[in-house]
Order: structure tokens, then C-alpha cells, then sequence
């Protein structure tokens, strides 16, 4: 299987450049980990629904989390990257 291709979208881009570099550093160590295999069980990956149905979530930390669609086989974008209460407060 090929390896996957990351998009990000310009709020991504937003919210990981207000990141702590810890974070930062942390999210580039789970990207290179779902590269390798979308479903580590590490990754917690999962289905979203409400505002972000079609969207899929993969923990960061315990408190981060990055939040993807699903574009085409092996095209992934990220949109969102924060903290559990600022990505699914109202």
C-alpha cells in the first residue's frame, strides 16, 4: 500500500503554528506514525459526528487531538489540531 498523502487545510496551518512546540513535535510523531499505519491503536482513530460528521479524529496527547477527512484512497486532510474543549465546544 502506498504511503498517504497529507493535506492541510489553512486552519490547520492556523492552529498548529499557536501550538507549544511539544505539541508540535508530538503531532509530527503521530503523522509519521499514521503514514505507517492509519489504525495503530495509539492513534485512537475515529469516526466523528455533529459538526464534524465525515471527519475523523486521531489523538495527539490526552487532551490534543488532530481532525481529518477521508478525501480519496490515500489523499487524507487535516483541518482542525487543538485541545479536546476547543475543537468540540458548541
Amino acid at each position: 500500500m502506498e504511503n498517504p498523502f497529507i493535506i492541510q487545510s489553512k486552519q490547520f496551518d492556523k492552529e498548529f503554528k499557536k501550538l507549544p512546540n511539544t505539541i508540535k513535535e508530538k503531532f509530527l510523531d503521530r503523522l509519521d506514525m499514521f503514514i505507517i499505519d492509519q489504525y495503530n491503536i495509539l492513534l485512537k482513530r475515529h469516526l466523528l459526528r455533529g459538526k464534524y460528521y465525515g471527519h475523523e479524529s486521531i489523538n495527539i496527547t490526552g487532551d490534543y487531538r488532530a481532525i481529518f477527512k477521508f478525501i480519496s484512497p490515500n489523499i487524507f486532510k487535516f483541518v482542525r489540531i487543538g485541545t479536546h474543549s476547543e475543537l468540540y465546544k458548541g
